[in-house]
């Protein structure tokens, strides 16, 4: 029967202990009697269309804002050394702090999603992002280029789970893992967009010009640029964007809820005669997480295993992947410098580079063109991670490519020539979006909605936890011993692979 011939009633009979809406649709005509309706069937009634590719490209794009604020540390070290008078521990410690920012920002922003709502903490966590990553041009030193990077990174913190849990809870089951797929790919395409800027602006030092006292050089430059995408998405999501209806009849508002459901059904079936008219009433909820209790609840008998068992794999994704990422621009620096390997060149005796014997102008072109074609070799593992999500499921997925990574990291270390260096450091950006990908996926679909944002703003922070461990590790090791960090990835991505067998398999689950 056609949904122009019904009359439907969305009333929720109740809420179940996780906080399901169970809805009801009553029909007339023919099949006159009461069926229930799931909040996914009634996501299937809006239909699959504009809506769901306008939500992609935007939630998209503050993806990717995300990464071009996170990587655009890793471009600027290589020059900015100079400048702010860097050690290698200081370049650490730096990067660090951008990992802690995240990882505070991570916990407190997502419970504040499940608080008060997905789409308000967007605008808040992108604005947070995009003012202080611009301000941190302006920095004269260290320290004040530390802090701001640090609140900068709380900002980041906050967007990166709660953009996924508003996405998610607007895609139909049938759909989700292909859908959230295509979000993280946005992620390579901030890679791709940052490598890019520090490739076009950072080497032209011509741009560079007298600010008061400051000399605003090139590199100061493409840290304004990297603030633009989060600036620009904090805005559209505070003009344009509806609250997540998953949320809203989990709040309890009802209304609201049906407003949102009838503004997707609206644009996917633009041009059709059909129609979508539903009432709702909807007594409040008593389910949204306060204070702790999303760690508590997080830890339940319940749910503790797979909490347990994500932890692990946050952490070790997150040690390997960051622990190699933010520092490949500085890597292939020093290969192209010194010829060889990563960890053969520019090591002296001491095993501790002083600043003043680090050479940063002029600035060596190649590294950042080296550095946009290893973001640029995410593209086939995202594209992989589309076609095969829905089809292999994540779980196969994220066991397959965290092992394929730390065989990857391996082989980093083992290369002994330029070019073998930076085919290994392609295969690796190729493998490990794979891993993130199928992590984003099962770590939105093993949660219930008064929980998802909050655990995965959790997970974010062991994740963060290990990112800042492992930059302070290669910042004091890098000069000293390179060999033990990167096989230390290696080992740690092996740990990763072998834990996530014990995740349970979320193909075509149905959100809670």
């Amino acid at each position: 029967m056609a949904l122009r011939d019904r009359e439907p009633l969305l009333r929720p009979e109740g809420l179940d202990c996780e906080g399901e809406a169970v809805l009801e649709r009553k029909k007339t005509g023919r099949d006159s009697h009461e069926v229930a309706l799931t909040f996914e069937e009634a996501l299937e009634e809006t239909g699959f269309g504009t809506f769901h590719i306008a939500l992609l490209a935007i939630c998209g794009w503050a993806n990717a804002s995300d990464a071009v604020e996170i990587l655009c540390v890793s471009f600027l070290l290589p020059t900015a050394r100079c400048d702010l008078h860097l050690s290698s521990a200081d370049m650490g410690g730096l990067t660090a702090s951008v990992f802690l920012g995240m990882m505070i920002g991570g916990y407190v922003w997502g419970v504040l999603a499940d608080r008060q709502g997905r789409q308000r903490i967007l605008v808040f966590s992108l604005a947070v992002n995009g003012i202080f990553g611009a301000v941190s041009s302006l920095a004269s030193n260290y320290w004040e280029f530390l802090l701001l990077r640090f609140i900068s990174g709380v900002g980041v913190g906050g967007s990166i789970p709660v953009i996924f849990s508003y996405f998610s809870e607007f895609q139909p089951r049938d759909k989700r893992g292909c859908m959230v797929s295509a979000l993280a790919t946005f992620w390579m395409a901030g890679n791709i967009l940052a490598a890019g800027l520090a490739w076009l602006v950072i080497p032209r030092t011509s741009l560079s010009f007298q600010l008061g006292s400051l000399h605003f050089q090139s590199w100061r430059l493409f840290v304004i640029l990297c603030s633009i995408p989060s600036l620009s998405s904090a805005l559209i999501f505070a003009v344009g964007m509806p609250e997540s209806p998953k949320y809203l009849i989990q709040a309890g508002q009802g209304v609201s809820a049906i407003q949102v459901f009838q503004r997707m059904f609206y644009w996917n079936h633009r041009g059709t005669a059909r129609s979508f008219s539903m009432l709702m009433t909807l007594q409040d909820s008593d389910v949204l997480t306060r204070g702790l209790d999303p760690i508590r609840k997080i830890l339940a008998q319940k749910l503790r295993t797979t909490s347990i068992t994500l932890s692990i794999v946050f952490f070790s994704i997150s040690f390997g992947y960051y622990g190699l990422w933010m520092w490949f621009p500085e890597l292939l620096k020093r290969i192209e410098t010194g010829g060889g390997s990563a960890c053969s060149s520019n090591q002296s005796s001491s095993g501790e580079k002083s600043v003043e014997n680090v050479t940063c102008y002029p600035v060596k072109t190649v590294v950042y063109k080296e550095g946009f074609i290893i973001a640029a070799a995410n593209l086939p593992g995202n594209i992989f991670s589309i076609l095969l999500m829905d089809l292999l499921g994540g779980k196969f997925l994220l066991c397959a490519s965290l092992f394929l990574s730390g065989i990857c990291a391996f082989f980093i270390w083992e290369v002994k020539t330029k070019t073998q260096n930076l085919i290994v450091s392609c295969v690796f950006s190729a493998i490990s979006v794979i891993a993130w990908n199928s992590l984003d996926v099962i770590g939105l679909e093993l949660y219930p909605t008064h929980l998802r944002s909050s655990a995965l703003g959790i997970f974010t922070g062991i994740s963060r936890i290990a990112s800042i461990v492992a930059n302070l590790v290669f910042g004091l090791l890098v000069d000293m011993n390179c060999a033990i960090t990167i096989l230390l990835v290696a080992v740690i991505l092996f740990i990763g692979s072998l834990a996530c067998f014990k995740l349970p398999n979320t193909k075509h689950i149905e959100l809670n």
